[in-house]
């Protein structure tokens, strides 16, 4: 497949909903991953990102707005020795859990499917990084209606071993900006991925729709101390 212009994908689509991308640096010695929340209700938009140990969680930016916290008020990323976990939702848990009963990533989500939110049916997705001591390998998985059927989900996995330098896969929420909101399609988007978190953060954020977006989550994972840099985003402001 063609490697894309992330910064193209994101431009072209007013409304992707939530979006994860992993990857590896150009210079080959970064892990990275992003994940950004975008809304059109006001209840999606009145949310920020904030820290909780090694990784993130959503929380209402006026408390007094909040309507339904059930899909919006989640970890979308947890920490769990060498392995990071990003995640659209609550299955975020359910796979934090899920490895430490020694299930793989896989296994821990067949518990899980897409969101009760018909008519969207909004597809649960999920990413997985485990990098230590140099090596760096991933995996994204989709979990979906099948073509709107609410009876049916559809399961996808996508494992991407020793990771080309520069590359990256992107998968988010929403195919279009229609009604109902249409599933993603196909395999995770090959994209282009630099060294440098501020330039890459700064690029990812202003490519989204200003109308639409809500926060912006991105980390650089060093692959020789294991060490990482977190950038934080959000529309919202005290």
């Amino acid at each position: 497949m063609k490697v894309l212009s992330l910064e193209q994908e994101l431009k072209s689509h007013s409304y992707p909903g939530r979006g994860i991308i992993i990857g590896k640096s150009a210079d080959g010695t970064k892990a990275v991953t992003a994940y950004f929340i975008m809304g059109r209700s006001v209840n999606s938009r009145n949310r920020i990102f904030v820290t909780e140990g090694e990784g993130i969680r959503t929380e209402a930016f006026d408390p007094s707005k909040m309507e339904d916290p059930s899909l919006i008020i989640y970890a979308p990323v947890r920490v769990l020795g060498n392995q990071t976990i990003v995640t659209n939702g609550d299955q975020t848990d359910t796979i934090y859990q899920g490895l430490s009963d020694h299930l793989t990533f896989e296994q821990s989500l067949r518990s899980r499917k897409f969101e009760p939110d018909g008519p969207n049916y909004t597809p649960r997705i999920s990413g997985i990084l485990q990098a230590e001591h140099g090596q760096f390998h991933y995996a994204l998985s989709i979990l979906k209606s099948d073509n709107g059927n609410p009876e049916a989900c559809n399961r996808y996995t996508f494992t991407y071993e020793n990771p080309i330098n520069g590359q990256g896969h992107f998968i988010h929420t929403y195919a279009r900006n229609e009604e109902p909101l249409p599933s993603f399609e196909g395999e995770p988007k090959p994209v282009e991925i630099p060294n440098d978190i501020d330039a890459f953060t700064t690029m990812l954020w202003n490519s989204l729709n200003e109308e639409n977006k809500v926060s912006l989550f991105v980390r650089f994972i060093d692959l020789t101390v294991n060490t990482y840099e977190t950038r934080i985003i959000n529309k919202n402001k005290a």
